[in-house]
């Protein structure tokens, strides 16, 4: 009887040491250490009105290097379009220097299949610009639609990703 849980215990053990293991090598070949930023925000359920601006806050940078600025989108089946136009304002900070970008979206090629990831939802990213930053510059980026359509349906995470290059 003590062998037998003595044998249990060291198993057990085995187990624990390998999942703890597992974990580890799953986190450090996980980081990236090119990604600075990277969120996502939510639009209304209702819809993305014309006038709601989605915002993001990047903090002062460690270091001056060159970054680039990618555009995440997340969509629906109830979004009616096959391209979506969205305005990406970015100001860097102290220098107020301010940064602005029409992002043509294409969703669907030519024979109106669908280019993004995903089932329910479908992501995309787009190329915003490279950056050239400075140790300490931060960003306030600013993202709205540039529709016809005063509310566009099908449109639920807009998002900001910076890589240092």
């Amino acid at each position: 009887m003590l062998i037998r849980i003595v044998a249990m215990k060291r198993a057990i053990s085995l187990r624990i040491a390998a999942m703890t293991l597992a974990l580890v090598a799953m986190l450090l070949t996980a980081c990236d250490h090119r990604t600075i930023y990277d969120r996502y925000e939510s639009t209304a359920l209702s819809g993305w009105e014309k006038n709601d601006t989605i915002t993001f806050a990047i903090r002062p940078l460690k270091e001056a290097a060159a970054y680039r600025a990618l555009l995440g989108v997340r969509t629906t089946d109830s979004y009616p379009f096959t391209s979506l136009t969205l305005i990406v304002e970015q100001e860097i900070m102290p220098a107020h220097r301010v940064l602005v970008d029409t992002i043509c979206c294409e969703l669907t090629d030519e024979q109106g299949k669908v280019l993004g990831d995903g089932i329910g939802y479908r992501q995309y990213q787009f190329e915003v610009r490279q950056l050239q930053l400075q140790e300490g510059d931060s960003l306030h980026v600013v993202v709205r639609h540039d529709m016809k359509r005063e509310i566009l349906p099908g449109i639920c995470d807009v998002g900001i990703k910076l890589l240092k290059e």
